[in-house]
């Protein structure tokens, strides 16, 4: 009966390593690669937001977001589409996460688009 709690206790640390395993995204979820050419911050009454410049698919797109810990380097990131909605054929609302290389990720919404 002694070996009853090492073996919850064991279980349990499984448990925890294949949580933490499912949680941590990998970079292959990551398929699209944006190059970030323009960051800036913009100052609203209430709040502050990032607002990105980028590049991806050949297209270019402003994308607003949270600040994070500060403004965002230019050069290339890994990301991918989280919402791509269509309500008719000449609209669309869509947002991409990056995967920053420390495995951290954020969330932007496109909030223009030009050629």
């Amino acid at each position: 009966m002694k070996s009853t709690p090492l073996f919850v206790a064991l279980l349990f640390t499984l448990l925890l390593l294949a949580v933490g395993t499912l949680a941590t995204p990998k970079e292959s979820d990551y398929p699209i690669k944006v190059q970030v050419t323009s960051s800036q911050y913009a100052a609203y009454p209430d709040s502050q937001s990032q607002v990105l410049v980028v590049i991806t698919d050949g297209k270019r797109y402003s994308l607003a977001g949270p600040t994070g810990d500060g403004l965002l380097a230019l050069g290339g990131y890994k990301a991918k589409l989280v919402s791509d909605v269509h309500k008719n054929t000449y609209e669309f609302t869509r947002e991409y996460e990056f995967q920053f290389p420390d495995g951290k990720t954020r969330r932007f919404t496109v909030t223009g688009q030009s050629d």
